[in-house]
């Protein structure tokens, strides 16, 4: 089997989906790999890396004639699908649920293709959870990026000039990044709160330390792993517990999305307005509309002597570490779907079926 490994065109993107290390592992495999000139370089992996373990490196034309696997990090986008051909065995983040019009475009190419993203949140898959990996980068960016803009410093500091009090931090969502974010904060000696929709994360919150902010909850948990859309009427009742929390905080991160719909307006504009002067928010959420009613994409808006700062941060600001771990997530999931470097088409398998979005030309998943 021939796997082709195609540099990121997203904008800003450093990342590689194979790095030079799992190169050799699926070389050593009897996998061919075929790698787009210059595809890791911005994540610290040269072209002579690959080479030297065994893979070819050609153009970006030459991996989509060479490869039947095309692996990639960021959706394919239209240029990219002008040269997918019927034979064609996709693999990338495809967000299929809020990319209907990208799904039919592949399905029309006759390719397939799996989608990372879709990875179900169980046991047997956690070594092929790209989410996770890459969002447990997010939440350790998400507290060092906020600790470069607040004017505060974050420990408890006892000093000849007088007593320094601990930064108080509050975040939102109790996922992987938020648990990840909890840990840094406190690491870095930070006072530390967290809420979340799902009250089964109060016991993880807690063992980090952090002190977690209940809302009374009707049955609202998670689901399939994932947090679902809450309620007009919990989201209020949430805002009016964590709402003294929020006006006292130095930071706060926000990491609550919902898979395939917009994120959920945690923070309004109003409660920006009573936040302390100073104050720095990160917005995790933001490319999928934020968690802040006011943040921008890439951008810093500032209300009231409050910086909101909306970004993903996440894996592309250390791409180094992002890229060593989705390739490792690559390689468990090609060693999952192959046998003798062919596909096994085993839809009675949970992860090939919920991962395996279109099939031949024919869509599966909506």
């Amino acid at each position: 089997m021939k796997i082709g490994i195609l540099k990121e065109s997203t904008k800003g993107d450093k990342r590689v989906s194979i790095s030079p290390f799992i190169t050799k592992k699926l070389v050593k495999k009897g996998f061919e790999v075929f790698v787009e000139e210059s595809a890791g370089v911005k994540s610290l992996s040269e072209d002579s890396e690959y080479e030297a373990l065994g893979a070819t490196i050609t153009s970006r034309e030459g991996v989509f004639k060479s490869a039947q696997v095309l692996v990639k990090i960021n959706p394919f986008d239209e240029e990219d699908l002008k040269h997918v051909k019927k034979d064609h065995v996709l693999i990338s983040q495809l967000y299929h649920k809020s990319n209907p019009e990208l799904i039919k475009a592949i399905a029309e190419t006759g390719a397939t293709a799996f989608s990372m993203d879709a990875m179900p949140r169980i046991s047997r898959a956690q070594d092929m959870d790209v989410l996770s990996s890459q969002n447990n980068l997010a939440g350790y960016k998400a507290v060092i990026l906020g600790a470069y803009e607040m004017t505060k410093i974050f420990p408890l500091m006892m000093t000849a000039a007088g007593t320094i009090t601990p930064s108080k931090v509050l975040i939102y969502g109790v996922g992987v990044a938020g648990l990840q974010a909890i840990a840094t904060a406190k690491r870095l000696g930070a006072v530390v709160e967290a809420t979340d929709i799902r009250t089964e994360t109060k016991e993880q919150a807690e063992s980090l330390g952090a002190k977690f902010i209940s809302v009374e909850n009707a049955g609202e948990e998670s689901e399939g792993g994932y947090a679902k859309e809450a309620s007009e009427d919990y989201q209020k009742r949430q805002k009016e517990a964590v709402n003294k929390s929020l006006f006292q905080a130095d930071l706060v991160i926000t990491t609550a999305m919902v898979p395939g719909k917009k994120a959920p307006t945690l923070i309004t504009k109003d409660q920006v307005k009573q936040m302390k002067n100073g104050a720095v928010i990160i917005d995790l959420a933001a490319a999928q509309g934020g968690n802040c009613e006011v943040s921008k994409l890439n951008e810093t808006v500032k209300i009231k002597g409050v910086k909101v700062i909306g970004t993903t941060v996440a894996p592309e600001s250390v791409s180094t570490n992002a890229s060593d771990l989705y390739a490792k997530n690559i390689y468990n999931f090609i060693k999952h779907l192959t046998k003798d470097q062919n596909f096994e088409w085993d839809l009675e398998d949970e992860i090939t079926d919920e991962t395996l979005i279109v099939k031949d030309g024919v869509q599966r998943k909506n």
